[in-house]
């Protein structure tokens, strides 16, 4: 298209920085508030999504922006069309039918979804090319037109992406010949334009070329930073912060941590069997994930490390993978909100839902295991500990260790229990966390005993 020629199907890349449906959304909703305008804003969400429906959810993204980029060399490449006519059209006709058939070739795009999903881009590019030639060969090298051929170094990689490595080089090694060819081949216009003209021209071509590369290249890297940051945001959801940053510093090393320090917390739903007969498999699900939630911002809120959960039993650690002053103190609170998120819980849903917790106090060994899942958890005799007095506990309650209970002195008012047989440790003293401690030094009026 002339002036500004034609640009190669990405030449709205950076439109895409954006989710292109979001974005229309977004003017649609301007344009309800515009009278009469919703059919509007209707027709250009039909226009961009059109002969995408039957493709998966990236593949659709990239077709609507290639139906974007359509529109604009349509629309773009019209008004030039337009202006040629009224500028001198017995001059400028070859340039005008030239830019009308792209216009009729960049509305077909959209069609061409319906055979394949690169049916379209390569329509596109093979129209611009042609088109860039032609007008090459009427306004000359000295318009400049055939540099747009340079935007096919960059263009393809983003409308073809690297699976069609083989289709993009083709594309980008014929680009680069028609442009030497047109170099050599037109030094003359071969119409009678003003050398004005010419130089108007020359001046759109290189200012497009320099911005539809710089908006591919920006959008390239657009592309990698937003996968960077997804990549980073999963890994912190499965590993704790300063796990990441260690394997961020030293992939491939293995993570492993003896802790001298450390508090674990099992937390189990009592008659969980019972209550997933009852609400079935969509039920349970949706409560026990409204449980996890809640105890992960408690996690959060408690400097607490969640660990993960095992069937109907939440794990989580104080005093890893940096060691803490308080971890006893930490999981302590922790497990008192739990007991208070289970109340509000029940009065939202209805389902009565008591936990066994237990706690347990000293060293373990921490560590990352795996690498298409990894995960970080922790091991020793502490962690079996915590296990085996949940599972000997009583609903309602939160049970100690005897290592655990006099490190909470003072902060929270614990009572001994009688020692109990556990698999693995024989007769153990335990202790019952009752409440925190007021400023008075007393528990709470009301809580258990």
């Amino acid at each position: 298209m002339v002036p500004g020629g034609g640009a190669d199907s990405p030449a709205a890349a950076p439109v895409a920085g954006r989710s292109i449906r979001a974005r229309f959304s977004a003017l649609k909703g301007v344009l309800r508030r515009v009278p009469g305008a919703s059919a509007v804003g209707r027709f250009l969400g039909r226009a961009v999504e059109f002969g995408t429906d039957r493709y998966d959810e990236e593949t659709r993204r990239r077709l609507m922006i290639l139906n974007v980029v359509a529109y604009l060399i349509a629309v773009a490449t019209l008004v030039y069309a337009v202006q040629h006519v009224f500028m001198d059209y017995e001059v400028w006709r070859p340039v005008v039918l030239i830019n009308s058939t792209l216009v009729v070739a960049a509305l077909a795009v959209p069609f061409l979804h319906r055979i394949n999903e690169i049916a379209g881009g390569v329509w596109l590019v093979v129209a611009e090319y042609v088109a860039l030639f032609a007008l090459t060969s009427y306004l000359g090298r000295e318009s400049g037109v055939h540099v747009q051929y340079i935007i096919a170094s960059a263009a393809p990689f983003l409308v073809f992406g690297l699976a069609r490595i083989r289709l993009v080089l083709v594309i980008v090694a014929v680009g680069a010949v028609l442009h030497i060819v047109a170099w050599f081949s037109f030094q003359r216009p071969h119409i009678a334009a003003r050398q004005d003209d010419i130089d108007a021209i020359f001046v759109s071509a290189a200012l497009t070329t320099v911005a539809l590369i710089a908006g591919t290249v920006w959008y390239a890297f657009r592309l990698v930073e937003r996968a960077r940051g997804e990549t980073e945001r999963l890994l912190r959801s499965i590993l704790p912060g300063k796990i990441v940053t260690r394997l961020r510093a030293e992939p491939g090393a293995i993570i492993a941590d003896d802790m001298a320090e450390v508090s674990v917390l099992f937390a189990d739903i009592s008659g969980f069997v019972e209550l997933s007969q009852r609400l079935g498999a969509d039920g349970v699900v949706r409560l026990f994930n409204e449980i996890c939630r809640e105890f992960d911002t408690l996690a959060v809120k408690h400097g607490v490390e969640k660990i993960k959960t095992i069937g109907d039993c939440y794990m989580a650690v104080a005093g890893v993978p940096e060691p803490v002053p308080d971890p006893a103190v930490r999981l302590a609170a922790m497990a008192l909100d739990m007991q208070k998120a289970m109340v509000a819980i029940e009065a939202r849903t209805g389902h009565r839902v008591r936990l066994r917790i237990a706690m347990a106090t000293g060293p373990v060994l921490a560590g990352v295991i795996g690498t298409a899942k990894p995960s970080y958890d922790v091991w020793g005799p502490t962690v079996n500990l915590a296990a085996r007095l949940e599972s000997n506990g009583r609903p309602g309650e939160i049970h100690l260790c005897v290592a655990t209970g006099p490190r909470l002195a003072g902060a929270f008012a614990c009572e001994p229990l009688p020692p109990a047989e556990l698999k693995g440790f024989g007769l153990a003293d335990r202790y019952r966390l009752v409440a925190a401690v007021t400023p008075s030094g007393h528990p709470p009026t009301g809580s258990a005993s």
